[in-house]
């Protein structure tokens, strides 16, 4: 639709009303209904959002620890633009408008969808078009915000029972759900290229159909919100917890990459003249990545659960490692062909902020073309096995302390980003860390 189809139709919906998002730094998406009057009047200016939407945790505690915004500065509004290009209709809301909205002037560090914008800057700059994709896996209950708070999220009802993936049968269970899956998010601009059950009770996975960077990581930011959104209207409550529980498999955020030419028609990626079909441009991005993983987890892992999936031996990598069509390791590589070479990284959670961990790969991937890095040899085997090269850090607070003494790091994305990134993963850290969790009581209660 062009602009002004877009606006005719705010104009003309029934509801006169349009619902307006900004995404913080956990990833969760932060707004709000406005009229359409309201909507028209600041289109093509300024909105404002109270900056606390980047000042708090996703439990909405404020941060006592960051400069941008605080007590001390009396929380206030600050300027954010809608970006007209992302409208899109909400078909399990009568498909009333939507758009998504991001930080604008100084204060812009601190927002996700800004700060990948910049990287992916960087990128056209060099003559490159970056193509991604992000895949999700997911835990599906058969509960409601109420009952799992009502049950202290202790016994819940899986969607399914057992250990069924890639599963014909169990996907016909609540094939209503399944179905309306794959056809509201296709209707609200969310395309699939596949849909199916996972290892797990209640577990799907879906992958996003790839484009252009910034409208997949839109995508998939309003997938994870959209999916909960779905689940609601069937009495299903999904979760995108990398690790929901210990006697289960984790749940994977796998992003998939390409570097395209400017007119996106060639795939930089492929080279027949390769023995492995591998560019040197794309050999180059992978050892980017592998040289700056230690250094940028925190932006794939973000959360104290993160680091409960990145196990030896739960189809998550523990190494810094790639192989082609491994996945034992950090960096799949598929030379599939001059259209489908791609690299996956597959150290991204599902709990990740597709913002982050899609500028965090591309900004990697850009350093090691840059800087001419040499690939390492390819894991052969086991990769869990690997540690050649260094395996990654093993929790929240190891990753941070590594990101926020990396020259790297500020590097990438600039010091105010980090600087205020960091804090808050260290303020994540300390909010888990007075905790008295289950597993102290029911070990240290009567035996110590």
């Amino acid at each position: 639709m062009t602009e002004k189809e877009i606006i005719d139709y705010v104009k003309n919906h029934p509801s006169g009303k349009v619902k307006l998002a900004i995404t913080d730094i956990d990833g969760v998406l932060r707004g709000k209904y406005i009229s359409s009057e309201k909507f028209l009047s600041v289109v093509s200016s300024n909105i404002a959002f109270c900056d606390v939407v980047f000042g708090w945790d996703s439990s909405d505690v404020a941060y006592d620890n960051v400069k941008f915004t605080g007590w001390h500065s009396g929380y206030p509004d600050t300027p954010a633009i809608v970006d007209i290009k992302t409208f899109r209709k909400i078909p399990w809301e009568d498909n009333i408008p939507f758009f998504l909205a991001e930080l604008s002037g100084k204060p812009s560090y601190v927002c996700p969808r800004n700060l990948l914008q910049q990287v992916i800057g960087k990128a056209e700059k060099l003559g490159y078009a970056p193509y991604f994709s992000q895949e999700f896996e997911w835990f599906n209950f058969e509960e409601t915000p109420q009952s799992i708070h009502d049950k202290k999220f202790i016994g819940l009802t899986h969607l399914s029972p057992g250990m069924f993936g890639y599963s014909i049968l169990r996907s016909s269970l609540r094939n209503d759900f399944f179905t309306a899956l794959f056809d509201q998010l296709k209707k609200f601009d969310i395309p699939l290229e596949g849909l199916h059950t996972e290892t797990g009770p209640g577990v799907y996975e879906a992958a996003i159909t790839y484009s252009k960077i910034l409208e997949a990581a839109d995508r998939a930011v309003l997938f994870k919100t959209s999916v909960k959104e779905i689940s609601y209207k069937h009495g299903i409550m999904a979760t995108f917890m990398a690790k929901w529980s210990e006697s289960l498999p984790g749940c994977s955020g796998h992003i998939h990459q390409s570097l395209w030419d400017k007119k996106s028609k060639n795939n930089l990626f492929y080279s027949d003249k390769d023995p492995n079909k591998m560019s040197d441009l794309f050999k180059s991005y992978v050892a980017g990545q592998l040289h700056c993983l230690p250094f940028i987890l925190p932006m794939l892992a973000p959360t104290i659960n993160s680091y409960k999936r990145l196990v030896e031996g739960a189809w998550a990598p523990t190494t810094l490692t790639w192989a082609i069509d491994n996945r034992t390791v950090a960096l799949r590589a598929l030379p599939l062909g001059p259209k489908s070479s791609r690299v996956e990284t597959r150290v991204v959670g599902s709990d990740s902020n597709p913002y982050l961990a899609m500028a965090a790969c591309l900004a990697a991937g850009i350093y090691g073309i840059k800087n001419k890095l040499k690939l390492q040899a390819p894991t052969i085997g086991n990769g869990y096995r690997d540690t050649a090269y260094g395996s990654l850090p093993a929790n929240l607070w190891e990753a941070t302390q590594k990101m926020k003494n990396s020259a790297i790091a500020n590097e990438l994305f600039g010091n105010n980003f980090v600087e205020h990134f960091v804090q808050t993963r260290e303020w994540e850290w300390r909010q888990f860390s007075k905790v008295v969790t289950d597993w102290e009581l029911k070990r240290y209660f009567e035996i110590i």
